[in-house]
């Protein structure tokens, strides 16, 4: 089973070509972003603000940066800065630049220090170099590549039974595949595998591994403890409760089965690169906005937006934006009513399960299908549209 896909130096595969404008810090963004409206072929990407952050955060802020520029799906990062010295630890020309530097693909970098004409000269530097760096980047040609070179991320979303009976088992059928060819898979999530994480907590394949699992559970039960509300009163959220879910071990129990069977071989941090292919959780919240980005800054070069909406409305445009910054999303459902109401601006609909009684497996090996289009080439819906959706790095500490 292959696709098509862009070999980059350090050995992964994408599957787009983009160059990437990459601010390190907030305080560039607003050159970064006038870049990014002139030049053609580009992704933009300015984090949050790192100051008055405590280690952690920064760190998570950092890891996104570098992160995204190693993403396969770039094939050249113009840096934009205000000085080398990056000011916190994290954020210096060797943390930053040189990390991304050593995945062998064309890099650069502008510092607003080094402009002795200030913004303007910057601005100028930067047009030349972003132009000369998408340039490169086209010359880049698709190559036939195995299953098994792919790394791809999920989530599911506005769970409802379907969920767990058709939508994310398939996914689940895709995953299995993708990690048997040798390929990477990550799923997260952490508040929607409460309940079952014992389940989850078996298929590790090492001790330390499943230890932090555990704790990443344990953690988030504490601090939705530590504001005196129990997370069983909040999640599961309005929309699943109004199509039929009733606890949050109930949905979890669904949610888990986009995982597939495979084991379980890390417990990630947010946005960290797996070490080795396998099957990975990540400790992410559930939010599309933060943990797309934090899938795509470990690598994915596709993710997947599994859809229950049972309670949406009939008529519904689907918001089918691309949160991932260079990674597109897949969306997908496995109601057959989310997919009439939604069909123009679905991917894929896993909902013939339970209307035509068709097996797993046909509806898993239709959406490995699907998936090798895409990684060949083919637009998701998102894709189509010239809009990106607003993104947020995972942050848990205090601003201090």
């Amino acid at each position: 089973m292959n696709f098509k896909g862009y070999v980059r130096p350090d050995g992964k595969v994408g599957i787009r070509n983009y160059t990437l404008i990459l601010a390190n810090g907030k305080g560039i963004g607003n050159l970064a972003t006038q870049v990014h409206r002139l030049v053609r072929g580009c992704k933009l990407f300015v984090p949050p603000n790192e100051n008055g952050r405590d280690t952690p955060d920064r760190q998570a802020i950092a890891r996104t940066i570098v992160g995204l520029a190693k993403n396969p799906n770039v094939g050249a990062v113009l840096i934009m800065g205000i000085k080398k010295s990056g000011g916190y630890p994290e954020f210096t020309r060797e943390a930053i630049v040189d990390e991304i530097m050593a995945t062998g693909k064309p890099v650069d970098s502008v510092f607003l220090e080094n402009c002795q004409g200030g913004s303007y000269e910057a601005l100028g530097e930067a047009l030349l170099k972003a132009r000369q760096l998408s340039r490169a980047a086209s010359e880049a040609e698709r190559e036939t590549v195995d299953l098994g070179r792919l790394c791809m991320g999920v989530k599911c979303g506005y769970s409802d039974a379907t969920s767990g009976m058709a939508g994310n088992p398939t996914v689940g059928f895709l995953f299995d595949r993708i990690v048997e060819a040798g390929g990477t898979a990550m799923f997260a999530e952490t508040t929607e595998v409460i309940g079952a994480e014992h389940l989850v907590a078996k298929r590790f394949t090492d001790p330390a591994e499943r230890s932090k699992f555990l704790a990443a559970v344990a953690k988030v039960e504490a601090d939705a403890k530590a504001t005196g509300e129990d997370i069983r009163t909040i999640n599961p959220i309005p929309a699943n409760i109004l199509v039929g879910l009733t606890t949050l071990e109930e949905k979890s129990l669904g949610a888990i089965a986009k995982a597939g069977h495979m084991p379980i071989t890390s417990c990630l941090k947010y946005a960290e690169i797996p070490a080795r292919p396998g099957l990975h959780f990540m400790d992410a919240w559930m939010s599309s906005s933060t943990l797309f980005l934090g899938y795509a800054a470990a690598g994915s070069a596709l993710n997947i937006f599994q859809v229950g909406g049972g309670w949406f409305p009939d008529r519904m445009m689907m918001p089918t934006y691309n949160a991932g910054v260079v990674t597109p999303t897949l969306y997908m459902t496995g109601n057959p009513r989310t997919f009439a109401k939604t069909s123009r601006d679905m991917d894929f609909s896993a909902g013939e399960v339970i209307s035509q009684r068709e097996p797993l497996a046909r509806s898993g090996e239709r959406l490995v299908d699907s998936v090798l289009r895409i990684a060949s080439g083919r637009l998701t819906m998102g894709e189509t549209w010239d809009l990106d959706d607003a993104v947020d790095v995972y942050l848990r500490g205090p601003g201090l």
